[in-house]
C-alpha cells in the first residue's frame, strides 16, 4: 500500500459490523463482486495489512466508554499500513482520534513519521513544523493525551480485504478482516511473533462503511445471507483477553461456535 494512501484527514460515516465465518465471507464477497470493486490501495484483490497501537488512560476510560455504551466516546491510536518493508523512524503512520457519536463514526488524523508519532503520544512532545491544515487536529490530539494521561496499552494486527463502491455507490466500503492478533507487551509496531490470536482463525470481522444510507441492494443481500449486526471492538477484545475478561464477548462468539 502506498504511503500516500488514505490521506483524507477528517471524515464522518456510519459503520456496521458483523462477525461471520470464513465460508460466509467467501460467499458474501462473491455476491458483492457484482456491485463493488477491489480497493486500489491494496493488492489486486484489495488486500493489505494493518497494525494499530491503541492508547488509554490508567483506568481504561476509553475501554469503559465503549463497553458502557456511552453515546459519545473516543480513542487514540497510531495506525500503520504495512508494506512489507522494515518499519523505520521515518515510516509514515497515522495518528488518529476515532470518535463515535450515536451511530456516526468520526475520524480526525494526521500523518507523521513513526518516530515523531511515538514522541507525541508516548513522550508528549508536540511535533515541529506542523502544517496549517493539521494544526487543529494536532492540538486536539495533544490535549487529549494530556487530559486523560494516555499511554500505550495494546496493539491489534490483521489482514484486510476492502471492496469499494463505484459511481453508483460512492463512499460505500465493505471490509473483511482476518488473521486478527493482539499484544499488550513490547508495544512497538514492528512485527512481533509473540502476538496472540484475537479471534478464532476461522472468524472474519466484516464492516460496512457508508457516508449516508446503506444501498437497498446491500440491505437485501444482508437479509438474504441471514447476517446479524453485532457490537464488537477489536481494541476492547484485546483488553478483555489480556485481563481475563473474554467472557464478556462470548455472547457474540457463541453464535458461530
Amino acid at each position: 500500500m502506498s504511503k500516500l494512501s488514505h490521506t483524507l484527514r477528517r471524515f464522518n460515516r456510519f459503520e456496521l459490523k458483523y462477525l461471520i465465518s470464513l465460508k460466509q465471507a467467501d460467499i458474501f464477497k462473491k455476491a458483492l463482486r457484482a456491485y463493488l470493486i477491489a480497493d486500489e490501495h491494496g493488492n489486486g484483490n484489495g488486500r493489505y495489512a494493518l497494525a494499530s497501537l491503541y492508547y488509554d488512560s490508567p483506568d481504561l476510560s476509553c475501554y469503559h466508554e465503549k463497553v458502557d455504551g456511552l453515546r459519545l466516546r473516543r480513542k487514540l491510536r497510531i495506525r500503520l499500513y504495512e508494506t512489507g518493508t522494515t518499519l523505520k523512524a521515518d515510516t509514515p503512520v497515522f495518528v488518529e482520534i476515532k470518535q463515535r457519536l450515536d451511530r456516526v463514526t468520526q475520524k480526525r488524523r494526521v500523518i507523521l513519521p513513526y518516530g515523531e508519532a511515538l514522541r507525541l503520544c508516548n513522550e508528549r512532545q508536540y511535533p515541529e513544523n506542523v502544517c496549517t491544515e493539521d494544526e487543529a487536529v494536532m492540538d486536539e490530539i495533544y490535549a487529549y493525551i494530556w487530559q486523560y494521561n494516555l499511554r500505550p496499552v495494546s496493539i491489534v494486527r490483521y489482514e484486510r480485504q476492502a471492496l469499494i463502491g463505484t459511481d453508483y455507490d460512492l463512499g460505500l466500503r465493505v471490509t473483511f478482516d482476518t488473521s486478527l492478533s493482539y499484544q499488550v507487551h513490547r508495544l512497538q509496531l514492528d512485527e512481533d511473533p509473540s502476538s496472540l490470536p484475537l479471534l478464532s482463525p476461522d472468524r472474519v470481522v466484516m464492516e460496512i462503511k457508508v457516508n449516508e444510507r446503506i444501498p437497498y441492494w446491500l440491505t437485501e443481500m444482508i437479509a438474504a445471507h441471514n447476517l446479524r449486526m453485532i457490537r464488537i471492538s477489536k481494541y476492547c477484545r484485546s483488553i478483555e483477553l489480556a485481563n481475563g475478561l473474554a467472557s464478556t464477548f462470548s455472547q457474540h462468539a457463541s453464535a458461530f461456535a
